[in-house]
């Protein structure tokens, strides 16, 4: 944990960016769960150190964390994981399984090669949908 904050933090300080307190507090909550954690549940875990903080608050935390690359939107979840790697290009490949929800973080291949001509992509996530070894062995 200590590692992943401090690598955090020489990446906004690279970028130009503050690392507020909140956003290292919601960072921290992010890792901690180890999966997929939704903004309301972080909202939930952070009301009794932050002063009830509002919704937007963290929206907004987890876009910088976002935009940074230190967490992942998984769309499909409508939920937000910790990135412990780069990745060029912000490619971003989730299995998700559909019984337990666990979510597993990959590299995604690298899409340059097939999209349209003139298209710049910014952002890709790719999201797989099945069922996990472990749900698989307990079937």
């Amino acid at each position: 944990m200590t590692d992943r904050l401090a690598a955090a933090r020489a990446l906004c300080e690279a970028s130009g960016e503050r690392f507020t307190p909140l956003r290292e507090h919601v960072l921290e909550l992010v890792i901690a769960d180890g999966g997929a954690v939704k903004a309301y549940d972080l909202l939930d875990q952070l009301k009794p150190e932050r002063g009830s903080p509002k919704p937007p608050t963290v929206y907004r935390a987890l876009d910088f964390l976002s935009r940074l690359g230190l967490v992942h939107r998984v769309e499909a979840l409508n939920a937000f994981i910790a990135c412990d790697h780069s990745h060029e290009g912000d490619l971003a490949e989730f299995f998700i399984c559909e019984a337990c929800s666990h979510v597993e973080e990959r590299h995604a291949h690298d899409h340059a090669d097939c999209k349209p001509d003139g298209f710049e992509i910014t952002r890709s996530v790719i999201e797989h949908y099945g069922t996990c070894a472990d749900c698989r062995a307990a079937a």
